[in-house]
């Protein structure tokens, strides 16, 4: 069949190659696409009606949407609506990730494990239970902010001045019109990933992000510098907790809310001393956690999509591979900040020779030559049976691969090395 892939991050690559595995598959197209996808479609992906054509035009037997824009903008409703097999949510049900808000009232309604919390519309009493709460403690932008929407405050100061940057600032635009501010949980965090028809909900494998920009996890977050799996942190009994109190009740709520949920769903968790906790819902794959994930996946990645639109995931048997992955993301210098784009890359072929996946998450093509065209320009992954030799694999990689002012953490997997 032809399928259609809605991205052009580190995330979209990662899923365009393992649905290039699949013997359903015929032609790949991607919108708008990135130098390492093959066949490239320039459209906006809020741009409904004209992806919609396309669909049509080509013949498309599944879209599978990467980026969450889309899924709040009601692409899958506007897909399905036209009879064309689509993989996510609808956007009812993305809102679980659209609104913080809504994702803490849906969890607090039916007793799901997270962090306290209080919402806010207006600054002066946001500042005023900060200061009734003190420090640390964790001020959210309600709205999607491209994964940077967090800020982690150690101190008092530190939490008022996000307030302020973020409602009167207005450092995330209209995604801080509203904001969420919680308790600071204490303990490891990790992701875990779902597909889920709705009814039927199957794990993935699970994995750890590193989201300051920093070795030692200092400096600003940013979407992501590098992440591995399985991360050692969630055990067996650990996913298997959070399947029961997570996963399951969240799906069952949302079908409860009239918001029935197909497709993957994020969960970044925080493991403490009580167990799992929610710490935030996404309602699609994540980036950089895709990139490791799926390359441990041993099964038909069309077969799994189509199922989990159709409500058929019973019937589909999903398995992983053992062993281990390791992605390093290589940066522009400046990120997450301001950084320069169009600096020519090289070394993508040498590092692809050493066995490692190179995905593009910041790239062009220009006058022949790749270059930079974004902060998180490539996701170098290593494999290996354990998660030491993926990391060996993974880095000596990287150093294969060079640009200018292009940075990367040299610590990633270190949780999993160091317990």
């Amino acid at each position: 069949m032809n399928i259609l892939v809605i991205g052009s991050g580190g995330r979209e690559h990662a899923l365009y190659w393992k649905l290039m595995e699949s013997p359903q598959t015929d032609n790949i197209y991607a919108i708008p696409g990135n130098p390492g996808m093959g066949k490239q479609i320039n459209i906006s992906v809020t741009d409904n009606d004209a992806i919609l054509k396309f669909a049509k035009e080509k013949e498309i037997g599944l879209v599978v949407v990467g980026p969450e824009i889309p899924l709040t903008n009601r692409l899958v409703d506007d897909l399905e609506e036209a009879g064309i097999c689509a993989f996510g949510p609808r956007a009812n049900a993305a809102e679980i990730e659209g609104s913080k808000a809504f994702a803490k009232d849906l969890m607090k309604k039916y007793g799901i494990p997270t962090a306290r919390y209080e919402v806010f519309n207006e600054a002066e009493p946001a500042r005023a239970y900060i200061r009734k709460e003190g420090a640390p403690i964790v001020v959210k932008a309600d709205g999607l902010a491209a994964g940077k929407g967090v800020i982690v405050a150690m101190t008092e100061r530190e939490a008022l001045e996000a307030v302020d940057a973020i409602m009167e600032g207005s450092s995330f635009g209209d995604a801080g019109a509203r904001i969420v501010i919680e308790e600071f949980m204490e303990g490891e965090e990790a992701s875990l990933l779902a597909f889920t028809d709705g009814k039927i909900i199957r794990p993935m494998i699970s994995a750890q992000d590193h989201k300051r920009a920093l070795d030692g996890d200092r400096g600003p977050n940013t979407g992501g510098m590098g992440t591995y799996a399985p991360a050692p942190v969630m055990t067996h009994e650990m996913i298997e907790r959070a399947t029961e109190e997570i996963l399951k009740p969240t799906i069952a709520a949302m079908a409860n809310e009239g918001r029935v949920y197909r497709g993957c769903l994020y969960l970044g968790l925080m493991i403490t001393k009580d167990g799992p906790k929610v710490v935030e819902f996404n309602a699609r794959f994540g980036d950089p956690e895709t990139q490791v994930v799926l390359p441990l996946l041993d099964g038909d990645l069309v077969q799994i999509m189509r199922a989990c639109s159709e409500g058929t995931l019973a019937d589909v048997p999903i398995h992983w591979k053992s062993g281990a992955a390791v992605c390093v993301v290589l940066a522009a210098g400046g990120y997450p900040t301001s950084y320069e784009k169009g600096d020519e890359i090289f070394g993508i072929t040498d590092a692809e020779a050493m066995g490692a996946l190179v995905f593009h998450a910041g790239t062009a093509e220009q006058d022949g030559k790749i270059v930079t065209n974004g902060g998180r320009v490539l996701g170098v992954v290593g494999m290996g049976e354990s998660i030491a030799s993926a990391v060996k694999k993974s880095y000596a990689a990287v150093e294969k691969i060079s640009f200018r002012n292009a940075y990367h953490r040299k610590d990633i997997a270190h949780r999993a090395l160091h317990r």
